[in-house]
């Protein structure tokens, strides 16, 4: 018969490396171990006061008893003694079998949410289109996974280390496999991606990724993190169309904190998104079906409906138009760089992409 505590230690490893087992089979395992641990302790103090033993020779004879082992007795058992030792054997087999029938159960429990589990993301994975692949899961992986989170945009994470996979909010769809290979990102759905973050902690990964994820979709758009400058070329020569280094970055924030802190924290507040401030700018897609499509920066309503100040058109040949003024076609595929509430600016977003709505 298996030990009862070698089966609750491979719970609790088990309960550790994967998703989280039924609380309420986990509860009766701690009852039944507690219960075993009491009738050890009661067998124990029993035998050495009926039948006179030492406490060790007490102890032993509880454990081959509930072991079933089936040794001889220590010594030669009374009437009062044998009686005691029916109570234990018929207890404590009783709380051993129920221990096993538990933990039978959660662990079966535990490998069906497992590969269902998997087979649930998969399919969740399969289903996506237009969404963003996160390559690693480290400190800038993570923040980027958590911005789109709270837009929210579909995303996916690829990472190989299963100890930063276990960090990760279990809400997020997540692939754990090597990001520079062309089946993983087959798997993460590049075909149909609208874009790809190179973000682990290596230069040389993130180019063998970029040069994969090219290779594979030469439309996606492609950010790479840079630990090193002298990566950044590499990683443009090898197709990211923005490369990004985090160390260059703070260091530019650090001094702009200096030399333009009012500018930095209008920039902060409107770009915030925790629902702290009230204005924030935001960028805004025209569809094609739109009603605002084809209408005048005047004519749109977009100032006197919604309290939106236009800051700027980005055309979509490319060119930008600051400062907009109100004879100015807003064109289909055309982004508004807008200003206002963010809840004005969410009916905005709205009213640019439906097909259906009126004009204001």
């Amino acid at each position: 018969m298996p030990s009862p505590w070698w089966i609750w230690r491979s719970i609790l490893e088990w309960s550790r490396r994967g998703p989280s087992l039924n609380l309420h089979r986990f509860r009766l395992l701690k009852i039944f171990t507690t219960a075993l641990l009491l009738l050890s302790v009661a067998g124990t103090v029993g035998f050495h006061f009926i039948e006179g033993w030492s406490w060790f020779d007490s102890f032993y004879m509880v454990v081959i008893t509930l072991s079933t082992i089936g040794y001889q007795e220590v010594h030669t058992l009374s009437h009062a003694g044998r009686v005691f030792n029916v109570v234990i054997i018929t207890t404590g087999v009783s709380l051993v079998f129920l221990m096993i029938g538990a933990a039978t159960q959660a662990l079966l429990e535990f490998e069906l949410v497992k590969v269902f589990g998997k087979r649930r993301m998969e399919r969740d994975i399969a289903s996506l289109r237009d969404h963003y692949i996160i390559c690693g899961a480290g400190r800038v992986g993570h923040s980027v996974a958590h911005e789109l989170a709270r837009k929210p945009c579909p995303f996916v994470i690829i990472e190989n280390a299963e100890a930063s996979v276990e960090a990760l909010d279990s809400k997020w769809l997540v692939l754990v496999g090597d990001a520079a290979s062309e089946k993983t990102l087959r798997e993460a759905g590049i075909d149909h991606a609208a874009g790809l973050v190179a973000a682990t902690t290596t230069d040389a990964t993130n180019i063998y990724t970029v040069l994969t994820a090219r290779s594979l979709n030469p439309n996606i758009k492609i950010i790479a993190r840079a630990s090193e400058e002298a990566a950044e070329k590499h990683l443009k020569t090898a197709g990211a169309n923005i490369v990004i280094s985090p160390y260059a970055a703070a260091g530019h924030r650090i001094a702009q904190s200096f030399l333009r802190p009012h500018l930095l924290d209008f920039l902060d507040i409107t770009s915030d998104r925790s629902g702290t401030f009230q204005m924030l700018i935001e960028e805004i897609r025209i569809g094609a079906k739109s009603s605002l499509a084809g209408a005048t920066v005047g004519s749109s309503g977009i100032h006197h409906q919604f309290g939106i100040m236009i800051l700027a058109i980005r055309r979509a040949d490319g060119s930008t138009r600051f400062n907009p003024q109100a004879h100015e076609v807003i064109g289909a595929d055309d982004c508004l760089i807008a200003m206002g509430e963010t809840a004005q600016l969410a009916r905005l977003e709205t009213l640019a992409a439906s097909a259906s709505a009126m004009r204001p």
